[in-house]
Protein backbone atom coordinates (compact mmCIF):
# COMPACT_ATOMS: atom_id res chain seq x y z
CA UNK A 1 0.00 0.00 0.00
CA UNK A 2 3.00 2.27 0.73
CA UNK A 3 4.22 1.80 -2.54
CA UNK A 4 1.36 2.44 -4.16
CA UNK A 5 0.96 5.94 -2.71
CA UNK A 6 4.54 6.54 -2.88
CA UNK A 7 4.51 5.91 -6.63
CA UNK A 8 1.40 7.91 -7.10
CA UNK A 9 2.82 11.29 -4.89
CA UNK A 10 5.39 10.67 -7.68
CA UNK A 11 3.93 10.87 -10.45
CA UNK A 12 1.89 13.40 -9.16
CA UNK A 13 4.79 15.61 -8.72
CA UNK A 14 6.38 14.20 -11.40
CA UNK A 15 3.18 16.00 -13.46
CA UNK A 16 2.52 19.13 -11.41
CA UNK A 17 6.43 20.15 -12.37
CA UNK A 18 6.08 19.35 -15.87
CA UNK A 19 2.95 21.14 -16.06
CA UNK A 20 4.41 24.02 -14.57
CA UNK A 21 7.32 23.99 -17.27
CA UNK A 22 4.74 23.59 -19.50
CA UNK A 23 2.60 26.73 -19.32
CA UNK A 24 5.97 28.96 -19.51
CA UNK A 25 7.10 27.22 -22.27
CA UNK A 26 3.51 27.77 -24.15
CA UNK A 27 3.40 31.34 -22.82
CA UNK A 28 6.48 32.18 -24.91
CA UNK A 29 4.54 34.03 -27.26
CA UNK A 30 6.46 37.37 -29.21
CA UNK A 31 4.77 40.37 -30.24
CA UNK A 32 3.84 39.42 -33.91
CA UNK A 33 2.00 35.71 -32.11
CA UNK A 34 4.89 33.80 -32.93
CA UNK A 35 6.69 31.41 -30.55
CA UNK A 36 10.24 33.06 -29.24
CA UNK A 37 13.14 30.72 -29.66
CA UNK A 38 16.80 30.56 -28.52
CA UNK A 39 17.44 33.68 -25.86
CA UNK A 40 14.66 35.08 -25.95
CA UNK A 41 12.62 31.89 -25.20
CA UNK A 42 15.39 31.20 -22.67
CA UNK A 43 14.99 34.30 -21.15
CA UNK A 44 11.26 34.52 -20.89
CA UNK A 45 11.08 30.97 -19.51
CA UNK A 46 13.33 32.06 -16.57
CA UNK A 47 11.60 34.96 -15.96
CA UNK A 48 7.80 33.28 -15.96
CA UNK A 49 9.00 30.51 -13.99
CA UNK A 50 10.37 33.39 -11.29
CA UNK A 51 7.03 34.90 -11.46
CA UNK A 52 5.00 31.90 -11.04
CA UNK A 53 7.46 31.15 -7.46
CA UNK A 54 7.05 34.79 -6.41
CA UNK A 55 3.39 35.43 -7.14
CA UNK A 56 2.68 32.57 -4.58
CA UNK A 57 4.53 34.30 -1.74
CA UNK A 58 2.15 35.36 0.14
CA UNK A 59 1.30 35.25 4.43
CA UNK A 60 -1.43 33.31 6.37
CA UNK A 61 -3.10 36.54 6.57
CA UNK A 62 -3.12 37.53 2.97
CA UNK A 63 -0.21 40.14 2.98
CA UNK A 64 2.73 39.77 0.19
CA UNK A 65 5.65 38.68 1.84
CA UNK A 66 9.05 40.41 2.02
CA UNK A 67 12.63 40.35 2.96
CA UNK A 68 14.08 36.90 4.35
CA UNK A 69 10.36 35.18 4.83
CA UNK A 70 9.80 36.04 0.65
CA UNK A 71 13.18 34.86 -0.32
CA UNK A 72 13.12 31.27 1.97
CA UNK A 73 10.25 30.99 -0.12
CA UNK A 74 10.65 31.09 -2.96
CA UNK A 75 13.60 29.18 -2.82
CA UNK A 76 11.24 26.44 -1.48
CA UNK A 77 9.02 27.15 -4.52
CA UNK A 78 11.55 26.97 -6.95
CA UNK A 79 13.46 23.63 -5.02
CA UNK A 80 9.70 21.98 -5.39
CA UNK A 81 9.16 22.41 -9.04
CA UNK A 82 12.52 21.17 -9.70
CA UNK A 83 11.88 18.19 -7.09
CA UNK A 84 9.09 16.61 -9.43
CA UNK A 85 11.46 16.77 -12.30
CA UNK A 86 14.54 14.83 -11.32
CA UNK A 87 13.58 11.23 -13.17
CA UNK A 88 16.61 9.51 -14.99
CA UNK A 89 15.83 8.28 -18.57
CA UNK A 90 14.38 5.15 -17.14
CA UNK A 91 11.82 6.70 -15.60
CA UNK A 92 12.75 6.25 -12.19
CA UNK A 93 13.85 9.33 -9.33
CA UNK A 94 17.14 10.27 -9.47
CA UNK A 95 19.08 9.66 -6.03
CA UNK A 96 22.54 11.23 -4.77
CA UNK A 97 25.23 12.64 -6.64
CA UNK A 98 23.07 12.74 -9.86
CA UNK A 99 19.87 14.29 -7.66
CA UNK A 100 21.90 16.59 -6.38
CA UNK A 101 24.02 17.83 -9.80
CA UNK A 102 19.88 18.05 -11.47
CA UNK A 103 18.73 20.01 -8.32
CA UNK A 104 21.53 22.58 -8.28
CA UNK A 105 21.30 23.06 -12.14
CA UNK A 106 17.48 23.01 -12.55
CA UNK A 107 17.36 25.63 -9.27
CA UNK A 108 20.15 28.01 -10.92
CA UNK A 109 17.73 27.82 -14.25
CA UNK A 110 14.78 28.93 -12.38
Amino acid sequence: MKRILASTCAVLMLAAGSAFAQSCETKAMGKDGKPLAGAAKSSFVKKCKHDACEGKAVSKDGKPLAGAAKNSFVKKCKHDACEGKAVGSNGKALAGAAKKSFMTKCEKEA
